[in-house]
């Protein structure tokens, strides 16, 4: 009697355990994907530099004693010392100041263009996988049709139209970012609505607006939350391109791309003016590309423990 009523509490505790694991399916996925994020060493290495560069380029004007703007015509470009730490520019302006408002420009363009295409892609490609047919013909030919343009091309036409201002370039670059997006969206999309769940809302009268936004677009934030990690350092190096050609970021506004096209031009007199800039952009390029690497493992429910 004791060993059957033993039995009994068992199966009980076991029940009790499996109604909570369903009850929660959610934390214990996402409990699991940081789990595997801590683990690994490459992807916490990238989180923490992010963000150390994102606090020393909001928090970092307040702590010093220069502005960005601020020139010293007759300290011209010096070299590194104790008073200008990376030194200082052709018109005696503080380079670690320039760096700091430099990364405030290039982190907001790289965010805000991402969430512009990722609004776009997702959307678009969402429509095109989920309606299929004719329909997904028309949409896909013309993303294969704005492939095929020249990117720099239709960058500068929309800086043109739109104006050159900060705020619209990550417009402007965002508006054609969301390409690639939106193949990846449309292909998973055609995938997962064929599952038996989607073949379930519908035999239940859900709308195809309802099946999109609560079942199939929920289903792709794995894979959206990856590649958003490696387009914002693609659209970084856009924007640095773009600063490059003269036709990102103006002056007296500095950006981590303006102020290496600066220091390209006179690096051989003073190479500090390239060195810091192009370490600091790099370790953030690299620091986004080892973060969506392990974004991309944690969340591939493949991939072993």
């Amino acid at each position: 009697m004791l060993g059957f009523e033993l039995d009994m509490f068992k199966i009980k505790e076991k029940l009790e355990n499996m109604q909570m694991e369903l009850e929660e399916p959610g934390n214990s996925l996402w409990k699991a994907t940081l789990h595997k994020l801590c683990m690994n060493r490459f992807a916490v290495f990238g989180i923490f530099v992010l963000l150390f560069l994102v606090l020393f380029s909001i928090f970092g004007p307040y702590m010093v004693a220069f502005n960005y703007y601020q020139q010293n015509l007759s300290l011209g470009a010096s070299e590194p010392s104790l008073t200008h730490f990376f030194g200082t520019d052709q018109l005696g302006r503080d380079l670690l100041v320039r760096m700091m408002y430099g990364g405030r420009v290039s982190l907001a363009v790289g965010i805000c263009a991402t969430l512009v295409s990722l609004t776009i892609g997702v959307i678009y490609g969402a429509l095109s996988g989920y309606f299929g047919g004719r329909v997904d013909s028309v949409m896909m030919r013309f993303v294969d049709v704005m492939y095929a343009l020249p990117f720099t091309m239709l960058v500068i036409v929309l800086m043109v139209w739109l104006g050159r201002n900060f705020i619209l370039i990550f417009v402007a670059i965002g508006a054609i970012e969301w390409l690639t997006m939106a193949r990846i969206v449309r292909n998973e999309v055609y995938c997962i609505k064929k599952k038996e769940y989607i073949e379930a809302a519908r035999a239940i009268g859900l709308p195809g607006w309802k099946i999109l936004y609560r079942h199939i677009i929920p289903n792709l934030l794995g894979i959206v939350i990856v590649y958003v990690t490696l387009t914002i350092p693609r659209v970084m190096m856009i924007e640095a391109f773009l600063s490059f050609l003269g036709l990102g970021i103006q002056p007296p506004m500095s950006s981590w791309g303006l102020l290496i096209k600066d220091g390209a031009q006179v690096m051989e007199e003073y190479p500090w003016m390239l060195f810091f800039p192009s370490l600091v952009f790099s370790l953030t390029l690299f620091s986004l590309n080892f973060l969506g690497d392990g974004l991309r493992d944690a969340l591939d429910p493949r991939s072993k423990e």
